[in-house]
């Protein structure tokens, strides 16, 4: 018995930080319990310090609130191994004063690691490889307070510094945080250009309080990442379109979005809108290009190609197997 209420508890804990607000009779039908048992659980984890909020109303509820200070933490096995893979790639994530706080909770959280999670954890241990090439560093204050503001759908207000140097402030009903290229970025419905837009979170300053909350929008396409994707390569200043000899639908194909936008032309080929920095480093993510493909607009990328191109011929004629 023991032992089943203190798994409820944790389920009862999990279903707390997935809602905002939950009733009562809602959590007692996740739970498979009464309404009385519901409430008998939420003073059991405020005994144990989880400042869970009464919310009042026509159907009542509860909230997870603010405390003063950490209670003790519930994890199920998989929360623990994900915790522990992810404090160790913490420290490339390009966020100020991440990587040092990240390595002190790996070091308290696997000194009480039970063997058989410490085992896989241990397997599934990352090595770490700086690429080369810096990015701008996002402080961690602007990070909670955007991913917070995503989370409760409340309006955010931030100063912001656009690509030319120019400031302004932005009002906006944020939805994602998306990773792209070694930076950060926000998707968010901009409120006074009535539009969908992406920022860059090392350019944000956040204002607070947070705005009203809002219904969240549908995002054109569904998926955040490939609109910062589409939106990061129409910025590249080197701009090509390329056809592919596969099909728009196909692996390869959706894997080419993350550089630029895809097109169907048939059911055989397809046509990619990709941008770089220059057409040597297009060329290069061409290289990883495993099917035919033509350049269909761009000289310079055209031209680099066949000087890489007679590079790999002229080292194939020194070699002793030709």
């Amino acid at each position: 018995m023991v032992k089943e209420t203190s798994a409820r508890l944790l389920r009862l804990l999990s279903l707390l930080q997935t809602r905002r607000e939950w009733s009562g009779q809602d959590l007692a039908v996740q739970l498979g319990v009464s309404t009385r048992t519901v409430r008998r659980d939420v003073d059991k984890l405020r005994a144990l310090d989880y400042p869970v909020d009464a919310v009042k109303g026509i159907a009542g509820g509860y909230r997870l609130g603010k405390g003063a200070r950490l209670p003790p933490l519930q994890l199920d096995d998989g929360e623990v191994v994900a915790a522990a893979i992810a404090l160790r790639t913490a420290a490339g994530s390009g966020v100020t004063g991440v990587g040092e706080a990240s390595l002190r909770a790996l070091v308290k959280l696997e000194q009480v690691l039970p063997s058989r999670l410490r085992h896989r954890v241990d397997a599934m241990r990352v090595s770490m490889v700086r690429t080369p090439g810096t990015a701008p560093t996002v402080e961690v204050d602007v990070l909670i307070a955007t991913a917070a503001a995503c989370r409760d759908r409340q309006r955010l207000r931030f100063d912001y510094q656009g690509h030319g140097g120019a400031e302004s402030v932005r009002v906006t009903e944020p939805a994602e945080l998306v990773i792209w290229g070694r930076r950060w970025y926000l998707v968010a419905w901009d409120v006074d250009r009535a539009d969908w837009r992406t920022f860059r979170v090392d350019r944000m300053r956040p204002r607070t309080p947070t705005g009203p909350r809002f219904t969240a929008r549908e995002l054109p396409g569904g998926d955040p990442a490939a609109f910062v994707s589409r939106g990061v390569a129409r910025r590249w200043p080197y701009q090509a379109v390329i056809r592919i000899h596969v099909s728009a639908d196909s692996p390869e194909a959706r894997s080419w979005s993350t550089y630029g936008r895809v097109e169907p032309v048939d059911e055989h080929t397809c046509r990619l809108h990709a941008g770089a920095d220059s057409p040597r480093g297009l060329a290069f993510l061409l290289g990883a290009v495993e099917v035919d493909f033509e350049v269909e607009h761009g000289p310079e990328l055209a031209e680099h190609l066949r000087h890489i191109a007679n590079r790999y011929l002229r080292a194939t004629q020194t070699s002793d197997d030709v």
